[in-house]
């Protein structure tokens, strides 16, 4: 899990669906554009009713993980934020690490330097993968939004 800074953490572990999410969506009405919530949830429900909830009023899941503590934190914020145009858009789902950085590296040598590659992957190691390879290679991650559960589009500027 990347370091995201959370503007309130809002901890719903015990709490059966839908709860969370009604919880959530209180909280994020009080958030200014642009700030983030934390959710903790350990309600098996939340993935499905907060993703969809997410994609209905506009607000992302930025990113989320399980917890030490328990549960799953989700980070959730309030608006948009950045709306990257993807010069190249690249959809590899079902391909595993490392297939979906081979791929996005070869489309990035085609490109020119300062076009986006938009990335979908659900690889699981896809999050931590690609940010090793991008200070690497000196590439730089835009943006990083969660579409899905264990489902991520990327935003990739060519260095």
């Amino acid at each position: 899990m990347t370091k995201l800074n959370a503007n309130v953490v809002l901890d719903m572990k015990g709490v059966t669906c839908p709860g969370p999410i009604l919880g959530a969506k209180k909280m994020v009405d009080e958030l200014e554009s642009g700030q983030i919530l934390l959710l903790i949830s350990d309600c098996p429900g939340t993935p499905d009713d907060l993703f969809a909830w997410a994609r209905q009023t506009d607000n992302q899941i930025l990113e989320s993980a399980k917890l030490p503590g328990g549960g799953t934190g989700y980070y959730i914020l309030k608006g948009k934020g950045h709306e990257f145009k993807a010069n190249v858009l690249l959809d590899i789902r079902g391909v595993l690490c490392p297939g979906p950085i081979v791929e996005a590296k070869k489309l990035l040598n085609g490109m020119q330097t300062g076009e986006i590659l938009k990335l979908t992957s659900n690889c699981p190691g896809i999050s931590s993968d690609i940010e090793g390879w991008a200070k690497v290679t000196g590439e730089t991650i835009l943006e990083s939004i969660e579409i899905a559960p264990g489902e991520y589009d990327f935003y990739i500027r060519k260095g």
